[in-house]
C-alpha cells in the first residue's frame, strides 16, 4: 500500500480507504504570529487602564486576548517585557491628537468619550493607574509627558505652551475618569454629541494662544 506524509510531522500514514467515507486529517490552522501578538498588547492595554500594573496577571491577559499564557512568555519573554511594550503613548497620542489645532478640543474630547463607549477604555487613561513608586510608574509617567502633553505643546504657538498643554491634558482626563472609571450617572445619562458640545470648549480654550 502507498504511504503519504502527513504535513508537519514528518511521519507516514495510510490514506483512507476508497469509498470509507474518512478524510486524512487536515493540518491544524495555524494562528497568525501578528496577529496575536496585537491581540496580547490590546489585552494588556485594556487591563492597565482599568488595574494597577502589580494586580494585572498574564493569567487576566491571556484570558482577555483569547491566547494562552504560555504563548505570551514566548512573545514577550515575561511581565515586565510586555508591559514595557505597553507603557509607550505614542499610538494612542497619533489618534489622540489627530485634527487640525483649532478642532482639537472637540476631537480630543470625543475621542476620549468613544474610547470609553465603543472601546471599554481609552488606553491614555491608564496614566490615572501609574504606580506611585517603582520602575514602571517612573517609565508610564515620563514616557506620558513626552509622547502626549509635550508633544501636544509642541502644536501650540504663542506663550505658555507647556503649561496650556497639561491644562489641556489635566481637564480632559478628569472627564475620562469621571466618565469611564468613576461612572458619574449624568454623565453617562447624556449623549456623547452633547458633552462634546459642552465640554470641548474648555478644552480648546487651552489650546488657543
Amino acid at each position: 500500500m502507498s504511504t503519504v506524509t502527513t504535513p508537519h510531522s514528518g511521519l507516514t500514514a495510510s490514506p483512507a480507504a476508497p469509498g470509507s467515507g474518512e478524510q486524512p486529517d487536515a493540518p491544524a490552522p495555524r494562528r497568525d504570529a501578528e496577529a496575536s501578538k496585537a491581540a496580547i498588547l490590546r489585552a494588556a492595554r485594556h487591563l492597565l487602564a482599568r488595574h494597577a500594573h502589580a494586580d494585572i496577571t498574564l493569567k487576566a491577559v491571556a484570558d482577555r486576548a483569547g491566547v494562552s499564557a504560555p504563548l505570551i512568555l514566548k512573545y514577550f519573554g515575561n511581565k515586565d517585557a510586555l508591559f514595557a511594550r505597553v507603557m509607550s503613548f505614542e499610538s494612542d497620542a497619533d489618534a489622540l491628537l489627530d485634527a487640525p489645532l483649532e478642532e482639537l478640543g472637540r476631537h480630543m474630547v470625543r475621542h476620549v468619550l468613544e474610547g470609553q463607549t465603543l472601546r471599554g477604555a481609552d488606553p491614555v487613561l491608564r496614566i490615572v493607574f501609574a504606580p506611585l513608586q517603582g520602575e514602571q510608574g517612573e517609565t508610564l509617567r515620563a514616557n506620558f509627558r513626552a509622547q502626549v502633553s509635550e508633544r501636544l505643546a509642541g502644536r501650540l504657538s504663542g506663550p505658555d505652551a507647556g503649561l496650556r498643554a497639561e491644562l489641556a491634558v489635566s481637564t480632559l482626563l478628569g472627564l475620562g475618569v469621571m466618565y469611564g472609571i468613576a461612572r458619574g450617572s449624568h454623565l453617562r445619562a447624556t449623549s456623547v454629541d452633547a458633552i462634546v458640545d459642552r465640554y470641548a470648549p474648555a478644552v480648546q480654550a487651552q489650546l488657543a494662544p
